[in-house]
């Protein structure tokens, strides 16, 4: 890389423009919350990128994330990935190096059956707001639900 290869280390000037015209760097540690690439962080536009980590035995509720996208990538522990074919439900174990893809609409959760070790994911999104709607019960996205 060139001498520019720490320019996501200089300082932010306010100027919009300076925000898009160069490559940026989060550090481990420097997460706003979760995020890590969002419009808030780093001025990104399409793409929200962030980590998360669900403790031992834990579960979210059903839900789905509007006509947002989502890729997961597992970066240690063991997350189940739940949702419904329209015939069952379809529980995906993953491992850490798997990778996700979790189309807009479809409702699903995720899990953490692990009593000791937490489940940590790297998650990108296609929007920059954090869309999660509630669901009360996994069903199968059909063609009139997207």
């Amino acid at each position: 890389m060139t001498a520019h290869e720490d320019a996501g280390t200089a300082p932010d000037t306010g100027d919009s423009a300076s925000l898009n015209n160069r490559v940026h760097r989060v550090r481990s540690g420097e997460l706003d919350g979760f995020a890590a690439i969002s419009g808030g962080t780093v001025g990104s536009k399409k793409l929200w990128m962030g980590l998360v980590e669900n403790p031992p035995l834990s579960a979210t509720d059903n839900h789905h994330h509007g006509d947002s996208e989502a890729g997961i990538y597992v970066v240690s522990g063991h997350p189940v990935f739940v949702y419904h074919d329209g015939t069952r439900e379809v529980r995906l174990a993953a491992d850490p190096g798997d990778f996700f893809l979790v189309p807009p609409f479809v409702p699903h959760r995720e899990e953490n059956p692990d009593p000791n070790e937490p489940a940590v994911v790297v998650i990108a999104r296609t929007t920059q707001e954090p869309i999660k709607v509630s669901v009360p019960e996994l069903y199968q996205l059909g063609e009139t639900d997207a």
